[in-house]
């Protein structure tokens, strides 16, 4: 006789009727996924970006720009990768959500050292404070190009007005440690979701290694380029 207010039993039939994209598991996936493709973006964005060191007072950077302001399948990708934003960060905070409710009672003693790395127990921070940093990238940069009332500004300018902010540029740099340090925890959580094999863990721990340092030190280079350009007179 089964107790009483005993779990309901789910049989083989029930589970399988469950969307994978509605289970946790499922949600895991997707937010691994979404991830590594924000992580793609990242070395694109990074890759264009480098045209702002060509010595022509910005002509081939603001070409660049105006490309991909302008080109059908770039505005498409745009939509895309904007989409992607939003699950990522939906999906990742209804994990915290659920990853917190699901332990209601504190316990009297908490190791949570010895359960979890760092970088996985603040990726909800981490993660909110590249938002942050987001919402005022696009602010700065986009906003004032795709909504400008009459001529476009120049990207170039823009970029090198705001790096001319040492302020500004504290801010971004702050950003991009933080940015880093999410980068170390998500690129590393996306392939053990997705089932990595443990003979291939050191491998993607060092790709990742080189990923979370090197892409962040490659936005580093532009405010403190700018900075440097400019204590010299040459702006």
């Amino acid at each position: 006789m089964p107790r009483k207010n005993a779990p309901p039993i789910i049989t083989g039939r029930q589970a399988r009727s469950v969307p994978i994209y509605g289970s946790s598991v499922g949600q895991k996936l997707l937010v691994g996924v979404t991830g590594l493709f924000l992580c793609s973006f990242l070395v694109v964005h990074l890759s264009g970006n480098m045209l702002l060191f060509k010595n022509d007072a910005g002509r081939a950077f603001d070409t660049y720009s105006e490309f991909m302001s302008t080109n059908i399948g770039i505005r498409i990708m745009e939509i895309v990768l904007a989409a992607g934003f939003l699950i990522h960060i939906i999906l990742g905070v209804s994990s915290w959500i659920s990853n917190r409710l699901s332990r209601p009672k504190r316990y009297h003693l908490i190791r949570a050292s010895e359960n979890s790395a760092l970088s996985s127990r603040t990726a909800f921070i981490t993660g909110s404070i590249v938002f942050i940093f987001l919402v005022v990238h696009l602010r700065s940069f986009l906003v004032p190009t795709r909504f400008a009332s009459g001529r476009e500004p120049s990207m170039y300018h823009l970029v090198r007005t705001a790096f001319s902010s040492p302020l500004y540029d504290g801010f971004y740099l702050i950003a991009l440690a933080f940015l880093g340090y999410h980068l170390r925890h998500g690129f590393q959580s996306a392939f053990q979701t997705f089932g990595l094999r443990p003979g291939h863990v050191k491998l993607i721990d060092w790709v990742a290694a080189a990923f979370w340092l090197l892409i962040p030190i490659g936005y580093a280079v532009m405010p403190l380029y700018f900075l440097w350009a400019r204590s010299k007179g040459a702006y």
